[in-house]
């Protein structure tokens, strides 16, 4: 049994970005997990991935765009242009990049893994 006198509940802020933000690096967070979720805060700032590489992931990925904006390449569907507010589901092993990410603002996403 779980002592509930003895879990530390810590409040932060999806938008709090530490003042010493690496322009030239991506951000990711793992905020929570369990055995089959992962939620992840992605901070980017102009990356993007590399042309030779194709994100092929094991599990479905929710993602919504909370500030900035992106564009994602999905094979076999073209590319997708997110702005602030918009989010999409990317199936299992469809694979994909990401071909833009703003810079100012920085491109925050918020990314499901289920």
């Amino acid at each position: 049994m779980i002592d509930v006198n003895k879990i530390e509940i810590e409040k932060n802020n999806i938008f709090n970005i530490i003042s010493a933000f690496p322009q030239n690096k991506e951000i990711t967070e793992t905020l929570a997990s369990s055995e089959s979720v992962r939620i992840e805060r992605i901070i980017s700032n102009g990356q993007t991935t590399d042309d030779n590489y194709w994100y092929d992931q094991s599990q479905n990925e929710f993602v919504i765009v909370l500030q900035g904006d992106a564009r994602l390449f999905i094979e076999n569907k073209g590319a997708v242009h997110l702005n602030k507010g918009d989010y999409l589901t990317i199936p299992t092993h469809c694979r994909h990049k990401v071909t833009y990410t703003s810079v100012n603002p920085a491109c925050i996403w918020l990314a499901v893994f289920f």
